[in-house]
């Protein structure tokens, strides 16, 4: 199952995340780019580092139209999801005219767009629509996906030359998991000893930190405390991404 990203709705909390950070940065550079340049960029990496978490905030910011594809979608359905974000209350029965509406509501908005889990609209092979969109409009475009999404989308060599800038999303730091423990903690002090171990063990996914620390406070205060160090918390599990090895 994939993991799901925290949400994260306190700007206070949210800015000082490293990919939160980086997203932004990177939308605002597309959205201020020479008119003359491609309008798309790309923010990817493994599932749990936050990449929806940081898409949110960013739509929140340039009042983006963000779109999270389904892998059932087909390419009417991915058309008629965006025309809802959009608000638009007649979509068009057919795909070419769908697309239109999208296009002319993108054009005259001046509003980015967000394609989250765009690897499904790879793997359903309908990205020359969104490079139709994109050509058509201007729009910056951010485009949000796995790993692979480079290598998968070199099929398409006029979609993937179109990509003004690759921003990988990092894994979460200690500096991420100070901010996630501030803001999900505030009933039990955790140490920083324990959070270095938290963030060892959680190989760098933030949906992984928020769960570990989600486990140390509920256990720290089911025993009756609001302290716990990582001598206290000693070999009690915590998420490494495996199942429990079963017991003999």
């Amino acid at each position: 199952m994939m993991q799901q990203s925290p949400k994260i709705n306190s700007h206070a909390t949210l800015a000082p995340l490293r990919n939160v950070s980086s997203c932004l940065i990177a939308m605002e550079s597309v959205v201020n780019r020479p008119s003359h340049l491609s309008g798309m960029i790309a923010f990817y990496g493994p599932a749990g580092y936050g990449k929806t978490t940081a898409a949110i905030f960013v739509a929140n910011e340039f009042r983006a139209y963000h779109v999270e594809v389904k892998s059932t979608w087909t390419q009417k359905a991915f058309l008629l999801n965006i025309c809802r974000e959009m608000g638009i209350q007649k979509p068009a029965k057919v795909i070419y005219e769908l697309a239109e509406q999208v296009s002319e509501q993108l054009a005259s908005s001046g509003r980015p767009l967000i394609i989250d889990e765009f690897d499904h609209v790879i793997k359903k092979g309908y990205v020359e629509l969104v490079r139709d969109l994109s050509d058509g409009t201007g729009a910056p475009i951010l485009l949000i996906g796995e790993e692979q999404i480079d290598a998968n989308l070199q099929r398409w060599e006029r979609f993937h030359r179109r990509i003004l800038d690759w921003i990988p999303a990092q894994p979460a730091d200690m500096s991420d998991a100070e901010c996630l423990r501030d803001l999900y903690c505030k009933s039990v002090q955790i140490a920083d000893d324990l959070l270095t171990k938290v963030v060892d063990v959680s190989n760098g996914s933030i949906s992984r930190i928020v769960s570990n620390l989600d486990r140390i406070q509920r256990n720290t205060l089911t025993q009756g405390n609001n302290t716990v160090n990582a001598e206290q918390w000693g070999n009690q599990r915590l998420d490494n991404g495996r199942s429990p090895s079963r017991r003999g």
